[in-house]
């Protein structure tokens, strides 16, 4: 079974730790493999030095349903520390929060896509560790999608926001300490940083492999199965189709009332094979966020290969699909999206205009998939600078 960072580092604290001020950035889903939380061992291994905790997007306790639903400052229950919102209006780390300890602990559960924001959450926070001369000691976790595959465009600048902040794919086959050390080095935030790495994990392990149990780390990331189709997924927020929020089975259930599920799987075989999957059509009713108490007309995409299965380039061929089978009323999410109020939140979950565009132009997906494979090679070989495992 796979040996967490937080494990790793409990079972052989360094004595430079003795006597440091603690803080750590975590939430509900920071455990360990006995799902112990990671604050209570901290307390346990470390009385008295623990001295305030942070939480990301979602809330410490995950409960937070969707985008800009912020988090307010709290005291947690369990310690009495103060525990700091950092996904509000100011999604930075302040001067004060850090003047509180000596060393900041991260201890996040990332599932490997680029628009998951608790990336860009330990981004400012070692930007903050860098300008405050603080220490950053990152624990590993598994990336539940695996570390070998990588897929998608490269994110413009143009198109930087809370949702990409940095110039990687969708799917960027890091785990969360690997991405640390890209920030920090090749990224040049050069703050003071330190990953404590797990044992027993490799690079074609997804989250089934790891023997470790599944503790939400959103409330609509519920499963390893949720993960794998996340990476393409996701896109569905930035239009009026339905992503599943509401429902059991969020990103892997998609559909609106006015798709029709023959109708698309016609438009998609008359083009491209997909990969690793099984689009099964039905009909839900959400309870919440879009067509609320209506039944939407879609598909459960079941992953049936997940090393086969590509899940940027499905949910894209879908995408395309819809827009061309409906294009009255399909519609793209208006701002705001992420703290962004005047561009288009498709751009900036797609992470470039042009290929919104090329979607829009009819443009054949494998070939627009095939237009960034040099950028994404050249990302593929910066990332095993930072690889950690093989």
């Amino acid at each position: 079974m796979t040996t967490l960072g937080i494990e790793n580092l409990l079972s052989d604290p360094p004595e430079w730790l003795s006597g440091r001020r603690l803080g750590l950035l975590c939430n509900q889903a920071s455990t360990d493999s006995r799902l112990r939380h990671s604050r209570d061992l901290l307390n346990k291994t470390f009385p008295g030095q623990l001295a305030c905790l942070f939480s990301p997007q979602h809330g410490f306790f995950s409960e937070k349903q969707d985008n800009m639903i912020e988090s307010a400052h709290s005291v947690d229950p369990a310690t009495g520390l103060p525990l700091y919102s950092l996904y509000r209006e100011q999604r930075r780390p302040t001067r004060e929060m850090f003047d509180l300890f000596d060393v900041l602990l991260i201890d996040l559960f990332d599932v490997g896509t680029r628009v998951y924001t608790f990336l860009y959450t330990m981004a400012y926070c070692l930007e903050a560790a860098a300008e405050f001369d603080k220490k950053v000691l990152v624990l590993d976790r598994p990336n539940p999608i695996g570390g070998d595959q990588i897929e998608g465009n490269i994110i413009q600048k143009d198109c930087y926001s809370f949702v990409g902040l940095y110039p990687i794919p969708m799917r960027h086959g890091l785990t969360f300490g690997e991405l640390a050390i890209l920030l920090n080095s090749h990224f040049n935030i050069k703050a003071d940083l330190e990953v404590i790495p797990m044992q027993g994990w490799h690079r074609k392990m997804l989250f089934s492999d790891t023997g470790l149990p599944w503790v939400f780390p959103s409330p609509n990331m519920t499963s390893p199965a949720t993960s794998l189709v996340y990476p393409g997924q996701v896109i569905w927020e930035g239009t009026n189709i339905s992503e599943g929020r509401g429902t059991c089975l969020p990103f892997e259930l998609f559909g609106a009332p006015f798709m029709n599920s023959s109708e698309i799987l016609d438009r998609i075989k008359e083009n491209h094979d997909l990969p690793g999957c099984f689009l099964r059509p039905l009909i839900f009713e959400p309870t919440s966020n879009k067509w609320v108490n209506q039944a939407c007309r879609g598909f459960q995409l079941h992953v049936t290969d997940p090393v086969a299965f590509r899940p940027y380039r499905t949910s894209l061929i879908l995408l395309q699909a819809v827009m061309q089978l409906y294009p009255d009323i399909f519609q793209y999410k208006e701002p705001p999206y992420e703290y962004e109020y005047e561009r288009l939140p498709m751009d900036l979950i797609l992470g470039d205009r042009k290929a919104r565009q090329a979607l829009e132009q009819g443009m054949n997906i494998i070939d627009l998939e095939n237009s960034w494979q040099d950028e994404l090679a050249e990302f593929n070989k910066l990332r095993q600078d930072v690889f950690l495992y093989h």
